[in-house]
């Protein structure tokens, strides 16, 4: 068998050959060899490994680099076919995926010396297959034909792996991988220009001035020096880097429109892209348009018209602008809104060029209502296109009114807006400009009447501006003249709406019977505007009421609302407590002490504790120190001890109770008169310490005479009044006492100790009493329920 001249040493490799007929049996110089012919074919290596082997068998190295290489191709071949077969199961548990990769691997090495098998349709197979490894797939192909200097073919893999690829991350492994490969060739090139053109110079300068048309050797020479053949092609490389470079957002704007190509915001990108290139941007809007599905499309495709209209407007070209939008117009929208934009885009265009009856036709035409025939015809088909519910669009017909409000007449105006009404398609904005309309034409009634055409449509919360407005109006035109229907009016309006909107109209209401109606029914509409508000706005709605009646008819006429606002269900405790103390300053202010004592002692059973910024008690405080005595004072302090025992006893003593529930009823009631004991000590206990206070502060300022415990003249570091006397009780300012005709005779005398001392003596009593009883072991009885249980516990 004849061998191969491939297989033959080449010139390169006669110094190799002469150090090995000198030295055969020599590892090294085998070993430099086969390094300098690394990238031969496998084939004239393979020799080389056998003439080695043969002079050097018992080399381990050079067997196991042989082997190696040998099992590589072979592992190829083998894996090519495995992976054809289903039937194998990999022993190591490797999946077919990662077979393939290792496949795409050993045949991108090894490009050079597999042969007999289709490495193109095997890599084009994985890509086909194995979707989540685009990206690599490609570039192995690419590589594949890069190593083989098949470099034109490996640059139509890359661009064919571009355009195909549906993900950005496999379009930028490609993309990387293509623009690093046009950088390494364009590095060789510039390389092998600066070697050629030093063997340039040298060629020249050895050149003589002889004939040389003869000299075949020297016309091949410059024949290759043509421009047509030449080699240098760097401004063609560096070119075509640039334009990659250049195409690179097109290309992943490109991929984007492959994973939805219906993806209107995108198509607007692409056409941004271009920007500069009238050309490629009308060649993208129509690509656009063809492409998308409107029932489909991921965004509004109705800008896709719009922008490509206005494009060619912007280039002054309004034929084609009209074209396109007459073709706009005739899509089948996914909306009917996107069809009324594409129409007011038109009417907008036209009025930019001051075509104003074209913009009103187009309106006309727009808004018309499509024929019973048509309407048969789609009901029949089944599928019934945006354009037959065209003329109910209401962007449509409010862009309509404002042209005809602009360019009409107002009988042309007033045709739109009642054509708008019978459709029903109406808004309370509508319904306001209407009227107004014919509100500065002067058709006054015919603008109330479209007031009451609007309230009847409409419902809250919708037409509270359309009845503030309307009620505005009306009284505004007519004001005393036509009262009784004003009145009729503000009836109906606040009999409809709701608590939430009532108080403006209730006000205005109220502000309608101060100007031109009677004072009394201005306050009856304002009682009935407290009842109707929600809680929320009760206490401004009261305010409000108080200061009108104040002004109208003086303050005493407020003492019947406060009362009333006090004493009502529907207003909160706090703000009952406000209304409280504003009376009880009323009062005050008019010097009624006595009135404004017993508002503090009603409204101190809406005072809770828990109200962070409650002021109650320190103005009732302030309130009695400036003009009450002691008794009313000890009265506050024991109403303020039996407030806050009466909320500690509900929220705090929750546990306590429940154990009194589980001791019995006996217990219970006991631990009830353990507390009143308690209450009583603490006002014995607080009274003295108060009178020591008072008089410890200010000796000028007002005493309170204490009916418990008299002082002595060194204790108290005052002179006692002899001649004071007691007044009996109910001797006061009292209501009551205004009916008595009847003079009390009031005798001066000195009032002896045991008057002031029988409090103490009570308590020290009592005292003695509990220590008998404790003693005999009798006072388990009036022990309170804790006690006891503490003293069972200790007894065991």
């Amino acid at each position: 068998m004849a061998i191969s001249s491939e297989l033959y040493p080449s010139q390169d490799d006669l110094l190799y050959e002469e150090e090995l007929l000198r030295n055969p049996f020599s590892l090294k110089l085998w070993w430099r060899y086969l390094i300098a012919r690394t990238e031969s074919p496998f084939k004239k290596r393979a020799v080389i490994y056998e003439r080695a082997l043969k002079a050097l068998p018992g080399s381990y190295k050079l067997w196991l680099a042989y082997l190696r290489e040998r099992l590589e191709l072979e592992a190829a071949e083998r894996l090519a076919g495995v992976l054809n077969d289903d039937r194998f199961y990999s022993i190591k548990g490797k999946t077919k995926h990662r077979l393939w990769l290792e496949l795409c691997d050993l045949l991108t090495q090894h490009a050079t010396e597999i042969s007999g098998l289709n490495v193109d349709a095997i890599i084009r197979g994985g890509i086909r297959k194995f979707t989540d490894e685009v990206g690599r797939l490609w570039t192995s192909l690419a590589d594949y034909y890069i190593r083989r200097k098949l470099l034109e073919k490996a640059r139509d893999v890359f661009e064919e792996g571009m355009t195909t690829v549906v993900t950005v991350r496999d379009f930028s492994v490609i993309f990387d991988a293509y623009s690093q490969f046009e950088e390494s060739v364009l590095a060789l090139k510039m390389e092998g220009m600066d070697e050629s053109e030093e063997e340039e110079e040298e060629n020249d300068s050895d050149e003589d001035e002889e004939d040389d048309r003869l000299n075949v050797a020297k016309l091949e020479h410059k024949l290759k020096r043509f421009w047509l053949c030449d080699e240098k092609d760097v401004d063609l490389r560096i070119a075509r880097l640039e334009n990659l470079m250049d195409r690179r957002p097109e290309l992943a704007n490109s991929v984007l429109l492959r994973q939805n190509p219906h993806n209107v915001e995108q198509w607007h990108r692409r056409v941004k892209i271009f920007e500069g290139n009238p050309t490629k941007q009308i060649l993208t809007y129509t690509e656009a348009v063809r492409t998308i599905d409107p029932m489909k499309a991921v965004g509004k495709p109705h800008t896709l018209w719009v922008a490509f209209a206005k494009l060619y407007e912007a280039h002054n070209d309004i034929a084609n602008a009209r074209v396109i939008f007459d073709k706009a117009v005739q899509v089948n929208y996914k909306a009917v809104d996107n069809l009324a934009s594409v129409w007011c885009e038109w009417a907008e265009m036209e009025l930019r060029h001051k075509n104003f009856r074209g913009a009103l036709e187009l309106m006309r035409r727009a808004t018309a209502e499509p024929s019973v025939e048509v309407k048969r015809r789609v009901a029949a088909d089944g599928n019934e296109p945006v354009q037959i519910k065209l003329h109910k669009s209401l962007r449509l017909w409010t862009f309509y009114v404002d042209l005809e409000e602009s360019l009409g007449t107002l009988e042309s105006t007033r045709a739109v807006y009642e054509r708008i009404l019978d459709l029903r398609i109406a808004t309370p904005q509508i319904i306001i400009n209407y009227a107004m309309l014919l509100e500065d034409n002067k058709y006054f009634e015919d603008a109330f009447k479209v007031y009451e055409r609007g309230v009847k449509i409409f419902k809250y919360p919708h037409v509270k501006d359309i009845w503030v407005t309307y009620l505005s109006k009306f009284v505004k035109r007519y004001g005393k003249s036509k009262l009784e229907r004003s009145r009729e009016l503000f009836e109906h309006a606040v009999e409809m709406a709701p608590a939430e909107v009532v108080k403006p109209l209730y006000l205005q209401y109220a502000k309608l019977e101060e100007d031109y109606g009677l004072a009394k029914r201005a306050m009856r509409v304002y009682d009935q505007a407290t009842k109707a508000v929600p809680p929320s706005e009760k206490l401004s709605m009261y305010e409000i009421y108080i200061a009108r009646a104040a002004e109208i008819f003086g303050v005493p006429k407020t003492r019947e609302i406060y009362e009333q606002a006090i004493v009502s269900d529907g207003l909160p405790e706090k703000d009952a407590m406000k209304m409280c103390l504003k009376y009880a300053e009323l009062e005050k202010s008019l010097g009624e002490i006595d009135r404004a004592r017993k508002i503090y002692v009603y409204a101190s059973w809406l005072a809770d504790p828990r109200w962070p910024d409650s002021d109650f008690w320190i103005k009732w405080h302030d309130f009695e120190v400036n003009h009450g005595n002691e008794d009313t004072f000890r009265d506050m302090l024991r109403i303020k001890r039996s407030v806050t025992a009466r909320h500690s006893q509900t929220h705090v003593m929750l546990p306590e109770s429940l154990m009194q529930k589980a001791n019995g009823d006996g217990t219970a009631m006991d631990e009830s008169k353990k507390a009143e004991d308690e209450m009583a000590a603490l006002e014995r206990k607080v009274a003295p310490d108060t009178a020591k206070n008072v008089a410890a502060n200010d000796t000028n300022a007002a005493r309170f005479v204490h009916g418990g415990v008299q002082l002595s003249e060194k204790e108290s570091g005052l002179i006692q009044n002899k001649e004071e006397i007691e007044l009996p009780e109910g001797s006061g300012s009292d209501e009551e006492d205004d009916d008595d005709d009847g003079k009390v005779e009031i005798a001066q005398k000195d009032v002896p100790d045991a008057v002031f001392g029988g409090l103490i003596r009570k308590r020290d009593e009592e005292e003695e009493a509990q220590g008998k009883e404790a003693e005999n072991g009798d006072g388990g009885s009036r022990l309170g329920a804790l006690e006891r249980i503490k003293r069972m516990r200790q007894g065991n």
